[in-house]
């Protein structure tokens, strides 16, 4: 039995990043809290724990002197409430999402009506309209162009699938494309992401077996495990080695395993160290 790891998976530029910012941050000024957790995965959010950097569920939960922004970004309004209650504040925003939320903000002043492709309960996708201002919508379906005004600019949520954009904009084009005078579109999905998915599709379309690990709020892993199914392969989502089960080894010659953007080093080693040790016992 042949296991293989992904060429592109793992920690991203922008996870690592934040977490180097909040960990700098708590040794040099002491306990701080993140603005909700400082990336989707609970392994990651469990060992800052350990070093002094706790969780604020919301405004209401900031007890600390110093407050981190999380990697996923926040609305304008959001941070204008962190400075007025006088909180020192650490910016731990992936630099590629601060580049969606400037093209947010350019389309509204420009006055287009911002439609971002992604899923309006993220906490990246809640921030982005919130630099879109009022004339804004979130959506993972195209919406009925009649209902829109006349000027759209559409961008996307960063860790979203390029397949998955191009479709919802192929949709939006074709339910109406007469009802507008002008569409601008900004390609604001993150490069890595893009690199993580078509990594983990190659690897797909060879093994008979995807391991896909990573937190189960993590919007980027869960797209990795969608497109390992749409490859056609079997396809299991894992958070920790714990969660391995020996029959999906039964029968199977070539496992792959691909991770999360957010996803630490040391899990994906244990995943793979667990396989290991259940191939040679099958």
């Amino acid at each position: 039995m042949e296991i293989e790891k992904a060429s592109d998976l793992g920690f991203c530029f922008g996870v690592r990043r934040a977490i180097k910012l909040v960990e700098e941050a708590a040794r040099k000024q002491g306990p701080l809290q993140t603005l909700g957790p400082i990336v989707h995965n609970r392994q990651v959010i469990e060992e800052l724990e350990t070093k002094g950097i706790e969780v604020a569920s919301g405004l209401h939960d900031i007890d600390s002197e110093t407050v981190a922004i999380a990697s996923h970004g926040i609305a304008p309004q959001v941070a204008d409430m962190l400075k007025s209650r006088g909180l020192k504040v650490i910016d731990a925003t992936c630099p590629l999402v601060q580049r969606a939320q400037r093209a947010a903000r350019r389309l509204a002043a420009a006055g287009f009506f911002v439609l971002v492709f992604g899923d309006s309960a993220h906490s990246e996708v809640q921030g982005i309209l919130g630099w879109a201002g009022d004339n804004a919508l979130a959506a993972l379906e195209a919406p009925k162009l009649e209902s829109l005004p006349r000027r759209v600019g559409v961008l996307s949520q960063t860790t979203q699938s390029a397949a998955h954009f191009a479709r919802f904009l192929q949709q939006l084009i074709t339910s109406g494309i007469a009802s507008l005078s002008e569409l601008r579109i900004i390609n604001t999905i993150c490069e890595a992401t893009t690199k993580r998915q078509q990594a983990a599709l190659e690897l797909a379309g060879r093994v008979d077996l995807m391991i896909v690990i990573g937190g189960r709020h993590s919007a980027n892993t869960r797209h990795l495990a969608e497109s390992c199914v749409a490859a056609g392969v079997e396809t299991h989502h894992v958070e920790t080695a714990a969660e391995l089960d020996p029959a999906w080894l039964v029968n199977r010659r070539r496992i792959g395993v691909t991770a999360g953007a957010s996803t630490p080093d040391q899990i994906i080693d244990e995943v793979v160290t667990k396989l290991e040790e259940m191939a040679k016992n099958d």
